[in-house]
């Protein structure tokens, strides 16, 4: 049971270590935006991470995400990764990163199995190798170690312990371990974002050397990153037949930010920005949006306005409503229920949207 420190009441739905309700967070927005930024900076303080987002007038401007940290000499920015070295960014290159990898058999547990290539064929025989699903062959899944938001929830929290360790791969060991069964590369995390310079080098030597070939490139990703970069990474999926698939964490900019320590409005600008792509390439599906139904925060009411904003966008956008699983600082909290993800999905469903489905079934109770 937690308990809300605005309102006092207690309730399985109340993380403890937020300590805030869906309720207060929604209608005392200004005390439950600053409780919640300084729970975020003490657990982020404790991993050695910036306790928030430096933001130094004199500081060395770093352009590559929402966050735009100005870090002072020696301060590390949001992330993690990138720090002010004398007056230089460092920690973040085009030819070395920090990140591991691995071969996941086609059709895989992706977000967008259930509409990509990999998972049904779709775009056949110009993105995918075959009319149904692409058995026998292989994503490369690559998972870099940092993220430029900081999730209670997070699903593969673990990633922090590698955040600060100075190990490297560098591109040419990434791109050998695409191989002749590899039909799509995919980047998640953590979270692409940080590490985008050596991501997107990797990508495009790694299709460089298997040109005459089918090699998707998907990203799974907050979708905060800077313009420029969502510019080149949307060049790529769409060139390649890969998809993006952008997590829509909460449309309550208050809630996103109690959840995540961050706001979500570059978020929804992005995802808005990439909609207009769609009819470059329809199939198969090019943008890809998914949120996690968080018991006692993600609800139906998120759920509709979230799908409402993608149907005025394009209403063939698919949306996956995703099972929780109680993680890292939220470990408190239920498993999402069946009742949860009915009232989710009829929500979603009565926007508009033509496509939606609830993933990770097994999780729900």
């Amino acid at each position: 049971m937690g308990l809300c420190s605005i309102c006092k009441k207690t309730s399985s739905f109340v993380s403890k270590e937020l300590g805030l309700c869906l309720d207060c967070i929604r209608c005392h927005s200004t005390q439950a935006r600053r409780i919640a930024l300084n729970v975020h900076a003490r657990i982020r303080q404790k991993w050695g991470l910036p306790g928030e987002v430096p933001g130094h007038s004199d500081g060395i401007p770093c352009n590559l995400c929402v966050n735009n940290c100005r870090m002072r000499n020696g301060e590390y920015g949001y992330c993690g990764l990138r720090k002010n070295v004398q007056g230089k960014i460092e920690g973040v290159f085009s030819t070395k990163g920090k990140l591991s990898w691995y071969h996941d058999p086609l059709p895989t547990n992706c977000v967008g199995d259930w509409v990509c290539s990999g998972g049904t064929g779709c775009g056949y025989p110009a993105y995918s190798y075959k009319k149904g699903p692409e058995y026998g062959y292989e994503n490369l899944a690559v998972f870099p170690y940092a993220c430029t938001f900081h999730c209670l929830y997070c699903q593969n929290w673990h990633f922090r312990y590698h955040t600060f360790e100075n190990k490297f791969e560098p591109v040419e060991k990434l791109v050998r371990a695409v191989n002749q069964n590899t039909a799509c590369i995919c980047y998640f995390g953590g979270d692409p974002s940080p590490q985008l310079p050596f991501l997107l080098h990797a990508s495009q030597v790694a299709l460089e050397r298997n040109k005459d070939r089918i090699l998707r490139i998907c990203w799974e990703t907050n979708g905060a990153m800077s313009e420029s970069f969502l510019r080149q990474i949307g060049e790529l999926s769409l060139a390649s037949g890969g998809c993006i698939k952008i997590d829509l964490k909460a449309w309550d900019e208050t809630l996103h930010t109690a959840l995540t320590g961050v706001t979500n409005r570059q978020t929804l600008k992005n995802f808005e920005r990439l909609s207009t792509l769609i009819p470059k390439r329809p199939d198969p599906p090019f943008l890809i949006a998914s949120t996690l139904m968080v018991p006692g925060y993600i609800d139906a009411q998120e759920v509709g306005q979230i799908a409402q904003f993608i149907k005025t966008l394009n209403p063939e956008i698919p949306y996956s409503l995703l099972a929780f699983h109680p993680q890292y600082k939220m470990a408190d909290l239920p498993p999402t229920s069946r009742r949860q993800a009915q009232q989710c999905l009829d929500a979603a469903m009565q926007s508009g949207l033509k496509r939606v489905k609830v993933g990770n079934m097994h999780l729900l109770w």
